[in-house]
């Protein structure tokens, strides 16, 4: 499925084994960014990745007669243990991940991928999966970034990735209810194209849209980057399929219900721990007659901090809400240069736009920001015409007795083409040696400006420690009544060890995290890399609870082991 609104990103084609998006999508930093990056002291190797055939890979272990079992359920063509195949479902797309394929090291690539067509035939392979003793990865984009597909604890077991891809189905349409049946392993562009013919969306757009699936929308608890008008898609989500080793389960007869706890909780978020999403029934609505986007800047972080909140208390949070801090100002990436094909290139590119004399050094160049530049603020609106010209307004009283000040119109438009390219960016740093990844958080009101400083400070000096000079960028993404997200960006150079490096970081950052009252995630779920501290977050007593829903529907232990809970 080929995508025609330049808005939804790059066309859905088949990405790289080891980035993200299709190779016609990669193009070579540009040199105003390279000068940004050398000015503030972010140097690297070139640093291809290997060739496929270089890539190291452990033989398979998947037993003959296992093998022969799940062919005999989905098919000789869908059981698939080829090279290529295995390199393509190792891990997710973490910086980490990427570091370690593009190095050559697939050793935590599955023995096989199996490719069910329905919801029985994924049953059948987790009867023939508990059967044989074989470990079951979830797999719909391949998306993860916190170690979800990366299962722990396995021992010698053989792994499969279930890929769901051939789950790609429209299910009924209820207009009058405004609900669809999505297939789980729909993903988010041919889901909005086929809803699109309905005239409707889910208006479900995160980052990682071009790839990521409508079951892992929900296995995580997604949130988009219009979650401020449509809802995260925990919120959108009404009903659920889901296949597990115990057998079935159907959750969600009603839009609320008093019938004792709302088991859909316990599947949403779940990471594919305790059964596979196979279908999703979610609220829907019609296709905005009317999209506005527009830029804005305010005098600095603490300020537009402000005013969000003001938004937010007074029910006027626009469809879309980003916020930048100084730093990610400076660097360009609230939005790309309308100068240029912005389905083709990144962010970055245009940083000097900001009027920041690249010559005068990098400490200056950060603090010319924060003095002279502001931050950039980005809201949108989509919906019928005369709701988004009243809430616009409403929004522009709040913003200018704030002391925010409207942009040129293309600055909320240029962000809007561009919003999808930070991956693409991100590979494109890779090749030059260059080290970059996010975390994210979020927190109440009162506890946002510490919590911002303290995962701030705590990634800084833990890569300064290691004698790396990091950039670390911030926006504020989601608003709530109560509180919001920050999303944080580092960029600095590789070094000798950058998966060490950034896993001390990250265990600092985690740490001023709970430390500063934060959750552990916003919406990158939890994997196995944020599963140290969900003891702090939810209690001794709720991964008990966890790990016992765990035994019930998995009691064999074979869906993603390590994901979640141990």
């Amino acid at each position: 499925m080929t995508s025609t609104d330049a808005s939804r990103g790059i066309a859905a084609t088949e990405p790289v084994w080891w980035g993200w998006g299709p190779a016609v999508a990669h193009d070579p930093l540009p040199e105003t960014t390279r000068r940004l990056l050398a000015y503030l002291g972010i140097t690297g190797q070139p640093s291809p990745p290997v060739a496929l055939d270089e890539v190291r890979l452990p033989p398979a272990r998947l037993p003959v007669s296992a093998r022969a079992a799940l062919v005999e359920v989905v098919g000789a063509s869908h059981v698939r243990d080829d090279r290529e195949t295995r390199v393509r479902h190792c891990r997710g797309r973490s910086t980490s991940d990427l570091l370690r394929l593009r190095a050559g090291d697939a050793a935590a690539a599955p023995d096989a991928v199996v490719l069910p067509a329905g919801h029985d035939e994924v049953l059948a392979v987790l009867r023939v999966a508990t059967q044989e003793r074989i470990v079951v990865v979830p797999y719909g984009g391949g998306t993860s970034v916190v170690g979800g597909l990366a299962p722990s604890g396995h021992g010698d077991r053989p792994v499969i990735a279930l890929d769901l891809s051939r789950l790609d189905r429209l299910g009924r349409v209820d207009r009058e209810s405004s609900t669809a049946e999505l297939d789980a392993g729909l993903r988010g562009p041919r889901a909005e194209a086929l809803l699109a013919e309905e005239g409707l969306t889910l208006g479900h757009l995160p980052q990682s849209w071009e790839y990521a699936s409508i079951g892992g929308f929900a296995a995580t608890r997604s949130s988009g980057q219009a979650s401020a008008g449509y809802g995260r898609f925990d919120d959108l989500v009404v009903g659920l399929r889901v296949a597990t080793p115990a057998g079935s389960w159907e959750l969600g007869r009603a839009p609320a219900s008093a019938a004792g706890p709302d088991l859909r909780e316990l599947v949403l978020g779940s990471e594919g721990a305790f059964g596979v999403i196979t279908q999703v029934v979610a609220r829907v609505r019609p296709l905005p007659a009317r999209r506005l986007y527009e830029g804005w800047t305010v005098p600095d972080f603490a300020t537009g901090t402000r005013l969000l909140r003001a938004l937010a208390v007074r029910d006027l949070r626009p469809t879309v809400c980003r916020l930048s801090d100084e730093t990610e100002t400076l660097a360009g990436l609230a939005g790309p240069p309308r100068q240029h094909d912005t389905t083709r290139r990144g962010s970055l590119e245009g940083a000097d736009r900001t009027g920041t004399d690249l010559d005068s050094g990098p400490a200056a160049a950060l603090d010319g920001a924060a003095a002279g530049g502001g931050c950039r603020l980005v809201v949108g609106y989509e919906g019928a015409g005369p709701a988004v010209e009243r809430r616009a307004a409403q929004v522009t009283v709040v913003l200018r007795a704030g002391g925010a000040r409207r942009l040129e119109p293309a600055a909320g438009t240029d962000w809007e083409l561009g919003r999808f390219r930070a991956p693409y960016l991100r590979d494109a740093l890779l090749d030059l040696g260059i080290f970059a990844e996010t975390l994210e958080t979020a927190g109440f009101w009162s506890a946002l400006p510490a919590l911002y400083a303290d995962v701030r400070q705590a990634l800084t000096d833990s890569l300064g420690a290691a004698g790396l000079s990091p950039v670390v960028m911030c926006h504020i993404s989601h608003l709530y009544e109560n509180g919001a997200s920050l999303y944080f960006t580092v960029v600095c150079a590789q070094g000798g060890d950058p998966i060490r490096s950034w896993h001390a970081a990250k265990t600092a950052a985690g740490d001023a995290i709970i430390a500063a009252g934060g959750t552990i995630t916003h919406h990158h779920a939890v994997g196995t890399d944020h599963r140290p501290w969900l003891g702090a977050e939810i209690g001794g007593l709720g991964v008990e609870v966890l790990r016992a829903v765990k035994r019930t529907l998995d009691p064999a232990g074979i869906l993603n082991p390590g994901v979640l809970v141990e």
